[in-house]
């Protein structure tokens, strides 16, 4: 069968590049259809929808007999065996070698860490797991059908089977014999191949990841995802790219169209087994005529009706998307926002302010600190008490109130933690080094002091024995070991590190360290920043609430106190809350729409 090519490569719509829908199309030339940038784009989009193990899926193009079904069986087989294949890894990895490698880059998101070593392997990993995935798909693409129903227009061109020549014939066989291809019982040797690997694959995955501790599970959870969004992202397309390329490059052959010919083979019009004609009509004949069907020409003036009627409906769904984007974003932040508000969220606000800020004291005042040692002040005459219940108004122990803060109300999550922030001692400028020695900065990243001490700012040992709090509260902890954020204060940005003294023991042995604190000088000239952070839980109106409590010292020796009380709700009454306000919403509606049709 003789074959034309028309070659456009522009577009045949009203509101696309110059608007034409009619153009007239020489045929191709040998030299246009061997054109390098032609050949590669067309082999890049056919790959692109046929080739790719993902995307094909979606794109799958319809003359190809690899079902969307076979598609989804190799890509399931190829994240089973990902995953056994990183299993394995990380069950023969020696343990010391593991501990050991801590030259890797991380990267931290909450409590979960990513290493360069987890996306490496997992890389690695999935490019072993393509192997068996390219048989499979070579299985899949080189299958026959079992049965095929004679079509009609099968049964005329047997009819006119005569008129062909022998070498139109002999072109034919040999056109459908230079391809390896499968006979239909093969696809059960396939589908047998994927139960095997995926059920070893499986049974490996449970026998030795239920050994698997919260490290190494997590490790290769990072693994599998970084492998599947490789073959997805890296894998395929480069493998896509290669071919195309190659190609391009060294089999620009004219006539080999992959697609085109399996649009225009003849065994194409064979019906599959889960195939039907939906447009044939009993009573036609394959040959009856039917007059041509001629379409009304459109002028200039109506193309470019035509052209603005589109574009204007490119920006009206445009602004449609646009508003339901905007309504799907204020949606998730109302969500937010008012799933913590709570009619108890500003009492316990207030309350906790009062409580903990003492500003109905003239003596220990929060908001009121000046000095160093009025801060001090306040810790160990106000704070320490607040943080641990007290005996109750008639003298009597409090007890079974382990954890909880002297309201009585409000329990603490965790520990009471004090972290402390401190700028380098720097030497000042040589026009003003015979007056001064060192010279006082302000807080930022590039200079703050991040060494370890001993107790008293020293770095040689000291005669004298510290509790193992106090020794820690001197040496520098990375945000890692903290698990903090960086906190953004009323005069400046403050890093997530810093030196941290934890509030742990009865309210005696606090009293006693805060005390050595403060003759030590843990809070100095070179402290720019301390921040208290606690969080509560309060079972009565069930809030948790996060406090954070800043004092920031200037480099001029000014001291500025902060607090933030941010109430949360976790307990989900607010999702049913408003559940049953818009049932009750709808309910309303009904009903005043039932009134309307009753007037």
């Amino acid at each position: 069968m003789e074959k034309f090519h028309f070659i456009s490569q522009r577009w045949f719509a009203v509101e696309k590049d110059d608007g034409k829908i009619e153009r007239i199309l020489p045929v191709a030339s040998e030299m246009e259809k061997c054109d390098f940038s032609y050949v590669l784009s067309k082999q890049s989009y056919h790959s692109i929808s046929d080739s790719h193990l993902w995307f094909s899926i979606f794109s799958r193009p319809p003359s190809s007999k690899f079902t969307r079904v076979q598609r989804c069986t190799c890509c399931f087989v190829l994240i089973i065996i990902s995953m056994f294949l990183n299993i394995m890894y990380y069950d023969l990895k020696n343990e010391s070698t593991t501990t050991n490698s801590t030259s890797s880059i991380s990267l931290s998101f909450g409590s979960v860490s990513i290493t360069s070593e987890q996306v490496i392997i997992g890389i690695i990993v999935e490019l072993f797991a393509l192997i068996p995935s390219l048989l499979l798909v070579q299985l899949f693409r080189r299958l026959r059908s079992r049965q095929q129903q004679i079509s009609p227009l099968r049964q005329a061109l047997y009819k006119m089977k005569s008129s062909l020549s022998d070498k139109d014939i002999d072109e034919n066989k040999n056109k459908h014999k230079s391809g390896l291809t499968l006979a239909w019982w093969w696809i059960f040797i396939a589908y047998g191949l994927c139960i095997i690997l995926v059920g070893v694959s499986i049974l490996f995955i449970i026998a030795r990841g239920i050994e698997f501790g919260d490290s190494k599970t997590q490790k290769w959870l990072i693994s599998i995802i970084s492998g599947l969004f490789s073959s997805i992202l890296l894998t395929q397309p480069l493998k896509i790219l290669c071919l195309a390329i190659f190609f391009a490059y060294f089999c620009r052959n004219s006539n080999d169209d992959k697609e085109a010919n399996e649009y225009l083979d003849d065994n194409q019009v064979n019906l599959d087994n889960d195939e039907e004609y939906l447009h044939s009509k009993k009573n036609n004949r394959l040959f009856t005529y039917r007059p041509p069907i001629r379409a009304n020409r459109l002028n200039e003036a109506e193309v470019m009706c035509a052209r603005d009627r589109r574009l204007k409906e490119i920006q009206m769904w445009s602004i449609i998307r646009e508003t339901l984007l905007y309504i799907c974003f204020l949606s998730l932040l109302y969500t937010v926002i008012f799933s913590n508000c709570q009619s108890n969220s500003y009492s316990q606000v207030k309350h906790l302010q009062n409580y903990l800020l003492n500003s109905r004291q003239m003596d220990d005042d929060y908001t009121k600190i000046s000095t160093i040692n009025q801060y001090w002040n306040w810790l160990e005459n106000s704070f320490i008490s607040n943080i641990r219940a007290q005996e109750w108004y008639n003298g009597d122990a409090p007890k079974n109130l382990s954890g909880f803060i002297n309201d009585k109300s409000s329990r603490l999550i965790g520990w009471v933690t004090m972290r402390q922030l401190r700028i380098i001692s720097d030497l000042c400028p040589v026009h003003v080094n015979e007056i001064i020695s060192t010279c006082r900065y302000d807080y930022s990243f590039s200079n703050e002091d991040k060494n370890s001490y001993k107790p008293g700012w020293v770095v040689n040992e000291t005669m004298q024995t510290y509790s193992s709090s106090i020794n820690q509260s001197f040496i520098y902890s990375t945000s890692k070991d903290l698990d903090t954020y960086i906190y953004v204060g009323d005069h400046g940005t403050y890093g997530s590190g810093g030196y941290v003294y934890e509030f742990r023991g009865r309210s005696v042995d606090l009293q006693s360290n805060l005390s050595q604190l403060h003759a030590l000088g843990w809070i100095d000239n070179q402290t720019r920043a301390v921040i208290i952070q606690l969080s509560l839980y309060n079972p009565n109106v069930q809030l948790f609430t996060s406090v954070s409590l800043l004092v920031e010292f200037l480099s001029t020796g000014a001291i500025y106190s902060s607090a933030s009380f941010e109430p949360m709700n976790f307990d989900g009454t607010f999702f049913y809350e408003s559940a049953t306000l818009c049932r009750q919403s709808l309910c309303h509606l009904e009903g005043v729409g039932r009134d309307a049709q009753f007037q």
